[in-house]
This record gives C-alpha cells, structure tokens and sequence, in this order.
C-alpha cells in the first residue's frame, strides 16, 4: 500500500485486476491456468508502456482464502514496482488477505476497507463488501457509517470507489443480485447525492459492464481468471440446459486515468496479437495533421 503524486506529473494511473482466483485448482500441470493467466496480465502492465501508479485487486484474489493460495500469490506480486491495493472477495477471507498483505489494517469490527491519497486530488476508497459464506454482497449499518464518515470527511474532494460486488443487475441471471437486497438499499441511501463521487469500479461478474448506481457511473472489470460467459436469457436452476457458464476469452485489467478533472477508463485484453502500426517516419504527418486539428 503507498500514496503520492502521479509519476507521469500529468495523469494518476490506477490499474484494477479482479476475480484472479488462484487455487481454483492447485494441482493442474504445468502450472494451475489461474496463475499463468494472473502472470502474463501482470507482466503486460510491469512491461507496458503505461507505467501505473497503483495496483487496485478488488476481490476473489484467491479460490478459497487460504494461505497456500494467498502465499503464490505474493510471489508473483513481489516482482511488481508498483503499490498494491488489495481488498476482499467472497471467495477470499480476511484472515488469509491479512496475512498476506500486513499493510492492510483493519477498520472497526474488523472490515478491510480503507482510503488513500491518489494525487492529483484525487480519494481512493476501498470498501469491504464481504459477509463469509455468502456469495453476494453486504453492505451492513457499521460499514454505512463508516462510508458515511469518510465521505463527509472531503465533500468536495473527487473521489473513487473500488469494491468488489457490484450492487446492480447486470443480466446475467445466475450472477446476479436481488434488486431489493438490504445492502443494495443501504448502499444507495449513503451515496445518494455525493456528487465528489466521480465512479464506482467492482470485479465480482467477469464480465465488463458499464452502468450507473445512485446516479454515479460503474463499471465492471472483466476477470483475469477465464470469464462468464455472455449469456442474458433467465436461467432455471432446476433445468440444466447445457448453456455456456465460463469461457477462456483473454484475461482483461483496467486502467483508470485520473487527470486533476476528469475520470477515463481503459480496458486491455492481455494476449499475442499483431502489431499493425508504429510510429514511424512515414505516419508521421497523420499524427501531425491530427494534433493540428487541435489548435
């Protein structure tokens, strides 16, 4: 964990990795798909040429919250530069997140949310959505009052929310929250009319989404992990009807880029691809024409 200013002087670079789930199965040869897939989209973001400063992992780092899981996962993450900041899923536990990340302290009652300085102006919250052995989210009255408390600290300071449920119905049935859950409600009451908020961004769905909740933009990061299949048909949980659940479509991170004024979001898929243009000498005056269109 870390703050500071943007180390391009310009811009604020928070990347999201989500729903990593290493240890979903330990014992596959060479290595467990998870992590092959966890060790090349963080290889692109180290060796890419957009240099972030933080690494926001929002939830379900790990299949099932244990050490071993959490263990390789910290060895992969000790190569990497740039501040982590983790937080938990429904599939991780804060036993297993604190003993991994002894950076993390925790708030009152023991939820792992906290805030950090971005730069620029600019507020980080990260909020702990977790209630252990539910699958969806929570949002009880201690973690309201603390929201409440830290929003109130900076009401005209910019600020963004990470978190790992999305509190909204996306279409994928199987995935999906009740629109009427308690946390959902409670969620909405704190962030009514905080207009510092400039975003939401959640993991959870392994899909990307983009929506709106109490009137803030959200959106969803696709997983590093293989994705959920898209799919918006109703689905019957007493008919398996062979749909498609998981799909192994390329490993995706976020790049949100936070300028003193405006919040803008990328998504890179992390695969081999053809690069189709440099810039070289001969598009050079495409570039120049395009720039003078500018003044």
């Amino acid at each position: 964990m870390g703050g500071g200013a943007s180390s391009t002087g310009r811009a604020v670079l928070i990347a999201q990795m989500t729903d990593i789930h290493v240890g979903f199965a330990p014992d596959e040869k060479p290595e467990e798909l998870n992590l092959t897939r966890f060790r090349a989209t963080l290889q692109r973001l180290i060796e890419g040429p957009n240099r972030p400063d933080f690494l926001v992992l929002t939830g379900d780092i790990t299949d099932h919250g244990d050490a071993a899981s959490f263990a390789k996962t910290i060895e992969i993450l000790h190569a990497c530069p740039i501040p982590i900041l983790p937080m938990v899923g429904n599939h991780d536990s804060r036993e297993g997140l604190l003993g991994a990340f002894p950076g993390v302290e925790p708030a009152e009652g023991g939820f792992l949310h906290y805030v950090v300085e971005a730069g620029l102006g600019l507020r980080i919250i990260c909020l702990d959505t977790l209630e252990e052995g539910r699958h969806g989210g929570a949002f009880c009255e201690a973690r309201a009052r603390w929201l409440a408390e830290r929003l109130a600290e900076a009401p005209d300071t910019p600020t963004l929310i990470f978190m790992h449920h999305p509190p909204v119905v996306a279409g994928i049935d199987w995935m999906d929250p009740a629109p009427s859950e308690d946390w959902i409600i409670r969620l909405r009451d704190v962030l009514e009319g905080q207009s510092q908020v400039q975003a939401i961004h959640c993991g959870h769905l392994h899909r990307q989404i983009t929506t709106s909740f109490a009137g803030i933009p959200l959106g969803v990061t696709p997983s590093v992990a293989p994705l959920v299949a898209m799919d918006l048909n109703p689905i019957d949980k007493d008919v398996p009807d062979a749909r498609e659940l998981i799909t192994t479509e390329p490993p995706t991170y976020a790049l949100h880029r936070w300028d003193g004024e405006n919040l803008v979001s990328h998504y890179e898929r992390v695969g081999d691809w053809q690069v189709l243009a440099r810039f070289h000498a001969g598009l050079q005056p495409m570039i120049e024409g395009m720039f003078a269109e500018r003044e």
